[in-house]
């Protein structure tokens, strides 16, 4: 994707996987496709690559995955993070599961559940003291520990802890109501089920391909959507021709080692009197 220097008010981030190589995608709040990155996995290095080739927004909207914080403390350090909602919300279920064994748990999911009805900054703070008194009557369960028949002490409430860790974290770096300041996006969804949607469905109905001509598709996909085919073949890049063969002379006549076949060498069934005296 050519480089414009257009500094957007919003970026939308996140990846997708391609077989085994992973492609992570910029999005701009508009909708338009601003840059993308291959990597073997969401590293630092490869979100570093990304955001080298776009200008630092006022907002980037992330899923929170592996690597992007320390990619973006080195790349946008001025620019304000909003974790994706809906993200937050999928991990805490993940690891409390739909319905939580424990109340505390049953609290903490519904806690989650209800960033969805945030939308101005009354109920931003309300969100934000329901989630310190669900701390202050259950956070003692977090801390609690069990002896294990390893002889080695983990935490009882693994999955309770993780997810109140989940929680806090994002609430106490400020990334979670970034969106009631700045009007940004909330979520990853443009882009998830927009042009990460577009490609899983492209793959699906072109089944068969190398893995290098759906890296080549997704490509020219992805500049397809911002540029029209009569102006896209000039960013393609140019494939240098094979060197010519070299065809090796040989002389006419009869072969003297050769991967043929032959009757005299015996390989042949015989059957009958043959060969009998």
């Amino acid at each position: 994707m050519p480089v414009t220097g257009e500094v957007h008010d919003a970026v939308l981030v996140d990846g997708v996987w391609i077989g085994s190589w992973c492609l992570l995608i910029a999005l701009s709040d508009t909708g338009h496709v601003i840059a993308w990155q291959w990597c073997s996995g969401e590293s630092t290095a490869a979100w570093e690559a990304l955001f080298a080739r776009v200008p630092p927004p006022d907002v980037v909207v992330t899923d929170g995955g592996s690597g992007i914080r320390s990619a973006l403390a080195h790349a946008w350090p001025d620019t304000a993070v909003q974790r994706c909602i809906f993200h937050l919300q999928m991990n805490v279920t993940r690891e409390l599961t739909r319905r939580p064994r424990l109340q505390a748990g049953r609290a903490l999911r519904q806690i989650a559940l209800n960033l969805s009805h945030v939308h101005d900054i009354d109920a931003a703070i309300t969100w934000r003291l329901t989630l310190e008194a669900w701390w202050q009557k259950f956070g003692h369960l977090t801390k609690e520990r069990t002896l294990y028949e390893n002889g080695q002490f983990g935490f009882t409430h693994l999955k309770l802890r993780n997810a109140w860790g989940i929680l806090h974290r994002a609430a106490d770096a400020g990334h979670v109501f970034t969106f009631i300041k700045h009007g940004n996006p909330r979520t990853t969804s443009p882009l998830e089920g927009g042009i990460n949607a577009q490609i899983r469905h492209l793959l699906r109905h072109h089944r068969g391909m190398s893995q290098e001509h759906r890296r080549r598709a997704v490509e020219w996909f992805l500049l397809l959507h911002e540029i029209p085919l009569k102006h896209a073949h000039q960013h393609a890049r140019q494939i240098e021709a094979a060197p010519p063969r070299q065809v090796i002379e040989t002389r006419d006549g009869p072969a003297h080692f050769d991967t043929g076949l032959n009757a005299e060498e015996g390989l042949w069934l015989r059957k009958g009197w043959a060969g009998r005296s």
